[in-house]
Parts: structure tokens; sequence; C-alpha cells
């Protein structure tokens, strides 16, 4: 597993050792590892809402008002719930 030694203020410091001594997390890298964890997954979830949008874009105008755009929604959830 390779290493990284980061540089912290006192306070964030003081932040990260008071997770770990509560048992929030096993260790400081833990702790570091679920915060890269957790932006990688915010990172996916905005590139995937970013294709939705680009889709969308592409698509072009529809011919169906909005209300008939959540009627379909709305039959297909309940067909697939």
């Amino acid at each position: 597993m390779a290493k990284l030694n980061i540089g912290l203020p006192d306070d964030m410091k003081q932040f990260v050792d008071d997770r770990t001594r509560t048992g929030q997390f096993a260790s400081e890298d833990a702790y570091v590892q679920d915060l890269i964890k957790q932006d990688q997954e915010r990172q996916q979830k905005i590139a995937d809402i970013q294709k939705i949008v680009e889709e969308a874009i592409s698509s072009g105008e529809s011919d169906e008002s909005m209300r008939d755009i959540l009627r379909s929604m709305k039959e297909k959830r309940s067909k697939t719930a």
C-alpha cells in the first residue's frame, strides 16, 4: 500500500485525533481513506448527472407537454414498483 504524508493545521489534526479517539474510525488512515472514498463517490455522482444533462440537451425539445411527461414517468414508476 502506498504511503502519503500530509501536513495539517493543529485544529484539523485535533479533529482527526478526536474522530479516532472516540472510536468512529480505527485509525487516522481509516478516516482519511473514508474521506477519499466519499469524495470519489461524490465525483462519480456529479459525472453521472453531467452525462444525463448532456444527453437531455442533445436529445432536443420534446413534443410532449410537461404534464404528459410527468404522467408517463409515474406510469413507468408504478410498473416497476
